[in-house]
């Protein structure tokens, strides 16, 4: 069976990564590369960092064409499978309704594993590496403190897909991940969930440290390097999925000083060029592009890929009914009123109608398909899908602090965060929150999911809220198409998990856990 983590030597390469623009990516030739040469010098090792970067964007041909970095665990993991994304055409039913999360053998349930361990490995050589490179303390602190970073990231992200919820856990003593801290394929048991968050806890706490320490940080138009902010945002992330509301508070306040909301203008811009609200994000560039493969070749509404203009992708009715006519995020998406629609896939063939949506959105490929309540949030900049990919911004650790806030009584400082989220910053000028209890935390959750739409938060959300996944058809007044039509509980579908794959635990069978994996 092959090993699921490539040879360490083999990641620390990273070259074939070639073709970048400018400084971005910097990497040394496959030919001459290895551990030494890469951590010979502080200098060597940020080109290291810069190449774990270009991890999260590259494509995982033998997984399949759509397996791009990070834009694939948000495409098909956190949009596909929630409750307010709407896929409208079959094929994707496995996917959409769960039902790979307890097949071990199937590509889609290892190939998060296999790309988190990837950032897992790179930066576990950086961590054990960097201490002998050679030059300044201060860039051998930031370095160090980035590949925590990274390294804490990726437990993170793989803790909320192959892990259970914490509500689920036994207070932590469930199956977690392997944690895998140096760069070794020895077989490994899984951790708790509990040692798992610890880890995370330990890594943020070190990196954090080290940024404050080394007075370094990330040139101001590099968004993809990770820094200070980053560490915050991701501790705010791991601390509301543990339900640890006063950690998930205090790291959701620090994570965005000095990113303040985007205006409107940004907002409506596409989301696919860096704002100040942008905390990280990965680069993008006609020097760098996975051309039909990318995550803007799968959504945004202008692309000339296929994946677009033939299937848009699509808000669920339930959450756009909700969306008040004031919100500026209800002109995002098409409103079918005045239009013909097909019955039961919501499309639109009229050519005089499908030429007004054309005609109010000119950057679109005319012969793109139309469809009910699809997608005009996110474009991209060039052909077939250039686009800057987001991961963390401000509007997120708003919602987090919101929700901890609610979660430890402090209703009135939960409006105020939802009202600075949404009427202060111009999305809605009219909003109001009035709402207390249960009713509070419907609308907060509301509000997540039509902030948040198609940026890859939508499943993990409602996982962690325990809520159920809700695919209405069209015979039933949704806007799913009739395959995708089903209501799925928290405790179905392995409680929302996917199992540990079999290219792992073939591999380590101390991987072999109870319960969910």
């Amino acid at each position: 069976m092959k090993k699921i983590i490539n040879n360490v030597a083999i990641l620390i390469m990273l070259v074939f990564f070639a073709g970048c623009s400018e400084d971005y990516l910097d990497t040394f030739p496959t030919s001459s590369t290895g551990t030494v040469t890469a951590f010979e010098t502080t200098e060597n090792a940020a080109m290291v960092i810069n190449g774990i970067c270009r991890i999260m964007t590259r494509q995982y041909s033998s997984y399949g064409q759509g397996f791009n970095g990070e834009g694939t665990v948000k495409m098909y993991y956190g949009n596909y499978q929630g409750t307010a994304f709407v896929y409208p055409a079959t094929g994707w039913t496995n996917t959409i309704s769960g039902s790979y999360h307890d097949n071990a053998t199937s590509s889609y349930t290892a190939y998060p594993w296999y790309y988190y361990y990837q950032i897992v490995g790179n930066a576990n050589s950086v961590i054990q590496n960097i201490d002998d490179a050679s030059g300044p303390e201060n860039e051998r602190q930031l370095i160090k403190a980035q590949a925590l970073t990274f390294r804490a990231y990726a437990f993170t992200m793989l803790t909320q897909l192959y892990a259970y919820r914490w509500s689920d856990s036994n207070n932590g003593a469930t199956p977690g991940i392997i944690l895998r801290l140096e760069p070794t394929f020895d077989p490994m048991p899984l951790s708790t969930l509990g040692e798992t968050y610890k880890q995370i806890y330990d890594d943020l706490d070190e990196a954090i440290h080290l940024y404050q320490e080394s007075k370094l940080t990330r040139q101001a138009d590099d968004v993809w390097t990770p820094n200070i902010n980053v560490a915050y945002a991701i501790y705010a992330r791991a601390a509301i999925n543990k339900l640890d509301y006063p950690k998930a508070i205090e790291m959701s306040v620090k994570a965005r000083e000095g990113h303040p909301l985007m205006s409107v203008a940004e907002y409506l811009s596409g989301f696919n060029t860096p704002n100040p609200e942008w905390i990280w994000g990965s680069y993008a560039g006609t020097t760098e592009t996975l051309y039909f493969y990318s995550y803007h070749a799968y959504i945004a509404y202008n692309s000339t890929a296929s994946a677009v203009k033939s299937i848009p992708k699509c808000i669920s009715k339930d959450y756009y009914v909700q969306i008040p006519e004031t919100d500026i995020r209800k002109a995002l998406f098409l409103d079918p009123t005045g239009y013909t629609t097909n019955a039961s896939t919501g499309e639109i063939t009229n050519q005089t109608q499908k030429n007004k949506v054309y005609e109010r959105f000119p950057s679109m490929d005319k012969a793109a398909k139309i469809f009910n309540y699809m997608q005009f949030k996110i474009s991209c900049t060039e052909m077939p899908g250039i686009g800057y990919l987001n991961h963390f911004r401000s509007s997120e650790m708003y919602l987090i602090e919101a929700e901890a806030q609610y979660k430890t009584g402090n209703e009135p400082r939960a409006r105020q965060l939802l009202v600075e989220l949404t009427k202060d910053s111009g999305r809605d000028p009219s909003y109001s929150c009035t709402q207390t209890g249960d009713a509070l935390f419907t609308e907060l959750k509301k509000i997540a999911q039509v902030e948040l739409w198609g940026e890859g938060f939508d499943w993990f959300m409602v996982k962690r809220w325990g809520d159920k996944i809700i695919h209405r058809s069209y015979a039933k007044g949704g806007n799913y198409l009739a395959a995708y039509d089903a209501e799925i509980g928290p405790d179905e579908k392995n409680k929302q998990t996917w199992v540990i794959p079999l290219k792992e635990t073939d591999y380590n069978p101390l991987a072999k856990g109870t319960g969910g994996n």
